[in-house]
């Protein structure tokens, strides 16, 4: 049980600014996360881990030389948004760029996958690894589907300490991968948490039985069993993770040494852990492996839940010198290295937004009326919301038209400031895609983010654009979408609607021009959106509704309709407009 809260709404926000006070010389609070109080020296790669709050140690406990250099942290059991990871990952970055480390959620693959964009389209080269080492969730010869438990520890520690010994982003990255692709873990509850404010735990395990394959956010496994000895306990954990031995070993080319994580969920202690970590040594000692450094500890936990997980890693001579290296951090000491002099730089809110390099005329021009064409979408919005929620309320929670016009008006409004600061048509649409997202919230928010960004980054902030690459742009957009959601047309998501308006608009531009062009794809869009109305809900939310969505057409794919049926007038009066010589319809 979580007792001592204030207002749960509260709770994460309040938990980083005390970890904070308690850590002043090692960790720097930031819009969304924590950084080293160190300057990631010149050049080094900067590894920026995270995920939701409730997982202490993980992850803001693991920033510091040798391990992270900054975390992005969310709500409880809920992905940082893209605006807090880039925030944490602006601060923590210097030269050397960023790899990206999270478990395998969906939330955290969406948020994290559009803050990697983001980035990019500042410059900034950034790669990205999921953990997927839970056996319990997901088939052998898919790994990929697999989330990221207690294996979070061993792949990111490995992953920090390639960063420390000043490889490259690519060997950085490498080295990670690797990790992953030898880890294994399974864990056990015999007991749920209980969220803050809540009165009772997200799932309860009868008494005298255990969960078999729990997940850290609550999940209470995929079977139960009777409760057995703690020699029993360590058996099942161990006959578990080493069923894929083979492969894991052979990731690293079939070695024979192993670390270890034993850990605790939170309510199963270290006495308890220790018991169970006497026959699981004795078991692997059996098995001919040798263990490496051995943590027996409490390192990714979920609130108050009672259980533990056991971690095997193979390890090579590369990955266990990353493993074994020395790593200085709140709540994950190992060896000894010398002190870091404290950063000087400004900290305060300017890294919360993408920067602003000024644009060149023609790109300042359009930066301006995309602004106002923010503005029209925003309207549209405003015009539709009660309908969308209408549309949303009868197989989701009725949330699309409220998060709509939040995030519509928060990217005109960031749109607006970038143009003041002189920004070209990449700034504006990166700032606007920033705002949109962290305002929005949810699926919908981090999708047109993403989009947008994804489209200016194809504008740029230089030069005359022509409508083959406007084109581009929105092709760029659409497949943004596509890659973080994970949706394709058939799914009755906005893709239904923003795929066939794509590809109408490329077939027609050649055709017809850009103005004809930019209509059919709109009316493309119309129709598809309508059409959804006679297909079940495949992805998302919806999705657990069934058929209770025939009938009525997708939020996301009508709201997607309706901004580009909108847009089309200001389209066409941009394409001839003499302030706008870079949508003239000759060809560049």
């Amino acid at each position: 049980m979580t007792l001592l809260v204030n207002d749960p709404a509260d709770f994460a926000a309040e938990a980083l600014a005390g970890f904070g006070a308690a850590h002043p010389d090692a960790i720097r609070v930031v819009h969304g996360g924590a950084v080293r109080a160190s300057a990631t020296p010149q050049g080094q790669v900067a590894t920026v881990l995270g995920g939701g709050t409730g997982h202490y140690p993980a992850f803001a406990g693991w920033v510091g030389p040798g391990f992270a250099h900054g975390a992005a942290c969310g709500n409880i059991f809920s992905s940082p948004s893209a605006s807090q990871i880039c925030s944490v990952a602006r601060a923590a970055e210097n030269g050397g760029g960023v790899v990206l480390g999270f478990g395998n959620y969906a939330g955290d693959v969406l948020h994290f996958g559009q803050a990697a964009e983001q980035l990019r389209a500042e410059g900034l080269d950034v790669r990205v690894l999921a953990v997927t080492d839970d056996v319990a969730s997901g088939p052998a010869d898919e790994t990929a589907l697999r989330r990221g438990i207690a294996g979070d520890l061993t792949v990111l520690k490995i992953l920090g300490a390639a960063a420390e010994a000043g490889l490259g982003i690519a060997e950085v990255h490498r080295a990670g991968t690797r990790a992953n692709a030898a880890t294994r873990s399974l864990g056990l509850a015999f007991d749920g948490c209980t969220l803050p404010g809540a009165d009772r735990p997200l799932f309860t395990v009868g008494a005298g039985r255990m969960g078999v394959g729990l997940g850290i956010h609550g999940e209470p496994g995929i079977e139960q069993r009777p409760l057995p000895t703690a020699d029993e306990v360590a058996d099942l954990l161990v006959d578990g993770v080493l069923a894929e031995r083979d492969a894991a070993a052979g990731a690293v080319g079939g070695s024979e040494r192993v670390a270890l994580v034993l850990n605790g969920l939170g309510a199963t202690k270290y006495e308890e852990l220790y018991v169970v970590h006497r026959r699981v040594s004795e078991r692997l000692a059996a098995e001919g492996l040798t263990v490496v450094a051995p943590v027996v500890d409490e390192q990714i936990t979920s609130l108050g839940m009672a259980g533990l997980s056991l971690t095997l890693t193979f390890l090579d001579s590369e990955l266990e010198r990353f493993w074994a290296a020395p790593a200085v951090t709140p709540a994950f000491r190992r060896g000894h290295l010398p002190p870091r002099p404290p950063r000087t730089d400004d900290l305060a809110a300017a890294r919360r937004t993408p920067p602003v390099t000024p644009g060149d005329e023609p790109s300042r021009a359009l930066g301006a009326l995309i602004a106002e064409a923010l503005g029209t979408v925003r309207d549209t919005v405003a015009t539709h919301e009660r309908r969308l929620g209408e549309i949303d309320a009868v197989a989701g929670d009725g949330d699309h038209g409220i998060g709509m016009r939040r995030g519509a008006e928060a990217a005109a409004e960031a749109a607006d400031r970038a143009v003041v600061l002189g920004a070209g048509a990449r700034a504006v649409l990166t700032r606007a895609g920033a705002a949109w997202s962290e305002s929005a919230g949810g699926t919908s928010g981090a999708l047109w983010g993403a989009a947008l960004t994804a489209l200016g980054s194809v504008l740029g902030d230089g030069g005359r654009v022509g409508p083959e690459r406007a084109v581009t742009g929105a092709r760029a957009a659409v497949d943004a979408v596509v890659r973080l959601g994970g949706a394709r047309p058939g799914d009755k998501t906005l893709v239904d609607a923003a795929a066939p308006f794509v590809d109408r608009l490329e077939s027609a531009l050649g055709e017809l021009g850009p103005n004809a062009a930019w209509a059919e794809g709109a009316a493309a869009a119309r129709r598809a959106a309508d059409a959804t109305a006679s297909i079940p809900a495949r992805l998302g939310r919806a999705r657990a509704h069934g058929d209770n969505s025939l009938g009525t057409p997708d939020a996301g794919a009508v709201s997607f309709s309706l901004i580009v049926t909108a847009l089309t007038p200001r389209f066409q009066q941009e394409t001839h407009s003499r302030q706008a010589p870079d949508l003239q319809e000759e060809n560049h």
